[in-house]
């Protein structure tokens, strides 16, 4: 069902701002997924029919295939997310504060070198209102066929010094709706958000919410994990020291990688243009680099710390990559943009499920 979606939706989205378009793709997707046969309707045409379940932290995962945060700040869409096969969901950057985020135009796309800028600044509506949100989905409809992880990031207002209450607010809020937690300290749109990457800094955050989850989780059935999602654009010596400190603090695993704020040689005329907005960039362009640093640290930690890789999956190869790299499991965010909702079946029926 990839060709409609490309031959269709694309074109139209061209013509579109990129923010807009991505609005008015997750209030379809919400629509559909709103009823019963809405939701069936969208397993039959894209779940995967060969996946494989996958256990980490204690967890089941319908497959390894997930979707990376950002692309659903608000958990506006989950049910219709897990009703077209991800292994699982990250919603957010949520932030303590609601916030509007960074001034408009914030999101770019360039469709020949598949990729994405966006400089949007973690606008959410804070973390209590999505925790009511995520709330009152499950007590309509049950609870989620897959583990739902929140991305937690902090608010602008709130200064370095304060981070650690800034985070464990949003986590406290958030505990009894979500399977697990990512600690954004890596965005490049919010002033100061990469100094949290320096040791100090990031052992004492991850240490205090560490020690934060550690009492929410008294008296639940299942912990819930932490996950720290670090940079691309940190060189392999200070990354794998930030692997340390986020270990020895208490973390569960690691996401790799965020968006880059490197540039490559434009390709083309547009390209020089989009290539000069400021912000994150996602995509085709990220695949090499991800992929060498989640080699990097599987290799540092002798495989035994579970790592999401993320960064210009496209295809059932591009993930095949990561896996042999040493991923545990899967994200996906820009490929969505350009494949639709059949990237998901297209992966993970792809995969080659003898790798561990």
């Amino acid at each position: 069902m990839g060709w409609p979606y490309r031959t269709f939706v694309r074109p139209v989205q061209r013509m579109q701002s990129s923010e807009g378009a991505h609005g008015r793709a997750l209030r379809m997707l919400r629509l559909a997924s709103s009823t019963k046969p809405g939701r069936g309707l969208l397993r039959r045409l894209y779940r995967p029919k060969n996946a494989k379940v996958v256990k980490v932290w204690g967890l089941t995962f319908p497959n390894r295939f997930g979707l990376a945060a950002g692309m659903d700040k608000r958990a506006e869409a989950i049910r219709g997310w897990e009703s077209i096969g991800f292994g699982f969901v990250e919603v957010g950057g949520v932030t303590m504060h609601a916030q509007d985020g960074n001034p408009k135009p914030r999101m770019f796309r360039d469709d020949r070198s598949r990729s994405l800028i966006n400089r949007m600044g973690f606008n959410n509506d804070g973390s209590e209102a999505v925790a009511n949100r995520i709330r009152s989905d499950l007590q309509r409809s049950g609870p989620l066929s897959c583990p739902l992880f929140v991305n937690l990031g902090k608010s602008k207002i709130t200064p370095n010094g304060e981070a650690l209450m800034d985070y464990a607010t949003s986590m406290e809020r958030l505990h009894d709706v979500v399977d697990g937690f990512v600690v954004n300290v890596s965005s490049p749109n919010t002033p100061n958000l990469r100094d949290l990457q320096h040791e100090s800094a990031l052992a004492d955050l991850l240490s205090g919410l560490s020690q934060r989850l550690q009492e929410l989780n008294n008296g639940v059935d299942l912990a819930r994990p932490m996950l720290v999602k670090f940079a691309p654009d940190l060189d392999v010596e200070t990354l794998l020291g930030m692997v340390d400190v986020a270990r020895q603090s208490g973390a569960d695993g690691v996401v790799l990688t965020n968006t880059t704020v490197q540039r490559g040689e434009p390709e083309h005329p547009s390209h020089e243009r989009f290539l000069s907005e400021k912000g994150g960039l996602s995509g085709a362009p990220l695949k090499s680099r991800s992929t060498a640093l989640i080699r990097a640290v599987h290799e540092h930690t002798g495989g035994d710390w579970p790592i999401v890789g993320v960064g210009g999956i496209s295809t059932a190869a591009d993930a095949q990559e990561k896996l042999d790299a040493g991923a545990t499991l899967l994200q996906a965010y820009s490929a969505f943009v350009f494949e639709g909702p059949s990237l998901v079946r297209n992966v993970v029926d792809g995969l080659d499920e003898t790798s561990p």
